[in-house]
């Protein structure tokens, strides 16, 4: 086998079966985050991240929080492979994303990491159905199998009685949850969320926030990228981030780690 091959290996096995952390008792690690630093070459140059480490294990939810330009969005992309860090590591279940090549890490990102993103980025000419399918045109699904598994993701966030519906005739929230159908339609091992609710109203976020922790308790690793405290609160854990540093929060340091 060669290395390229193993990598592939390595990716299709993204589910964590087996991975770091599985023989002893505890859930296995999905994601690793290892002295992870992003800068940008500009004048001055801008230190986006500065060497944060943590991981997160299957089954977590686990929301990161901080102000605007705290460098959330940059850490979401690195964790999601659509960017790589200027130092550091990322691993997915113990496999560093740097020893794959672009084509790889493209296959993994469309089989094993699923996003929603602020924006629903939908496309208004098609119906719900299919915009939830095309988020498998990246992982080699038969056409008939595409339409099969979007209906069952639209069954998984409430949303199969509107399959053939087009986005316009659909109100924000059940917007976000095609979004959301579309993210989870290739069962992926990580769900990756950017401030999913950004967009809604406070009756509509809760509802959504709702429907996360009801993917949550079913098995789905869920990382919130959030700056509303009522979402972040009802994670199982919050990564505070302010200028590229991390602090992971407690109830006994939240305070602290907010603090000027």
């Amino acid at each position: 086998m060669t290395v390229h091959d193993e990598t592939i290996s390595g990716a299709r096995e993204f589910a964590g079966l087996p991975g770091p952390g599985s023989g002893n008792g505890l859930a296995p690690v999905v994601l690793e985050v290892d002295q992870v630093a992003k800068t940008y070459p500009t004048q001055p140059p801008v230190y986006a991240l500065r060497r944060v480490s943590f991981s997160i294990r299957q089954g977590e939810l686990v929301a990161i929080v901080g102000p605007s330009g705290s460098g959330k969005t940059t850490l979401l992309h690195l964790m999601g492979t659509l960017d790589r860090p200027s130092a550091g590591a990322v691993r997915l279940t113990g496999i560093d994303v740097a020893a794959m090549d672009d084509r790889q890490i493209a296959f993994l990102r469309a089989t094993r990491i699923g996003f929603v993103f602020q924006q629903f980025f939908l496309a208004e000419h098609q119906s719900v159905l299919g915009n939830v399918a095309d988020g498998l045109l990246y992982a080699g699904t038969r056409r008939s199998e595409r339409r099969r598994l979007a209906l069952q993701a639209l069954e998984r966030v409430g949303l199969a009685h509107r399959a053939a519906a087009r986005p316009t005739q659909l109100s924000g929230g059940e917007r976000q949850r095609v979004a959301i159908a579309r993210a989870l339609v290739n069962r992926p091992s990580l769900l990756m969320c950017d401030e999913p609710t950004g967009n809604l109203d406070t009756a509509t976020t809760e509802e959504l926030t709702g429907l996360l922790e009801s993917l949550h308790r079913r098995g789905t690793t869920l990382v919130v990228i959030t700056h509303n405290p009522a979402v972040a609160a009802r994670a199982q854990r919050q990564i505070f981030i302010r200028d590229g540093n991390l602090t992971e929060l407690t109830p006994g340091n939240a305070d602290a780690a907010r603090s000027p």
